[in-house]
């Protein structure tokens, strides 16, 4: 088992619940997570919805139910959790910033399609990045794949963030990166309190942003409407 499960028993992970444990930037996997062959984990999850939806009492023989356990083993191992594959993240190619720009560089309003680990339901919302050049840029698209591949897990909101800014950080070479998230989590929304109107916000802010001032440049540029 990952080090963080391994640091307390199942009853106090129970205990936990709803409560995210937010100064963990790792996602916990086994070390034999990648020892089966995606074809093989399809096969697995397959077998296990099946079994999952016949408890429930579905008739699996019915042309809208049977082939239901393969799509679903397909988007969890393809889609919805593809990025918990390594080989499936995307490379940062960096540029010199023959421009001199040297100002904040903010791509907001990037979709945010997750999923919540406690309860294995959607997280949906909008990312906002910035940094701040100390040499080199990456490519817009690069960011809008950086936060895709991070959501594409089972997660907790706070580690997302902190994710997208650990990663954009190692490939521009400087801690001015941040990020911020606003989404709504349907564990809490459809299920539970059944909050639909409620949305969770979190930050993450290095280097320079964690100057109040440039947090507030930030927020600033969030806020503009772009029109075309």
């Amino acid at each position: 088992m990952s080090q963080e499960i391994d640091i307390m028993n199942y009853d106090e992970i129970d205990d936990i619940g709803d409560n995210h444990i937010g100064d963990v930037t790792r996602t916990p996997m086994r070390d034999d997570a990648f020892k089966l062959s995606d074809d093989e984990k399809i096969a697995k999850i397959q077998d296990h919805v099946k079994e999952i939806m016949e408890t429930l009492g579905l008739d699996l023989t019915d042309d809208s139910l049977r082939g239901t356990p393969k799509r679903v083993a397909k988007a969890y191992v393809k889609e919805l959790f593809g990025g918990l594959n390594p080989k499936n993240r995307p490379k940062l190619s960096t540029f010199a910033n023959n421009y001199k720009y040297n100002e904040m560089l903010v791509e907001k309003n990037i979709v945010v399609y997750s999923t919540c680990e406690h309860h294995l339901l959607p997280i949906v919302g909008r990312a906002h990045v910035a940094y701040i050049s100390k040499g080199t840029v990456v490519g817009l698209s690069k960011m809008n794949r950086i936060v895709d591949h991070f959501a594409k897990r089972p997660q907790v909101q706070e580690r997302l963030t902190r994710q997208i800014v650990k990663a954009l950080q190692g490939a521009l070479g400087t801690e001015d990166v941040a990020c911020i998230i606003d989404a709504k989590h349907l564990c809490v929304n459809s299920r539970g309190v059944k909050d639909i109107e409620s949305s969770t916000v979190t930050a993450e802010f290095g280097g320079a942003f964690k100057e109040i001032e440039k947090q507030k440049e930030f927020r600033d540029y969030i806020k503009l409407e772009t029109k075309f």
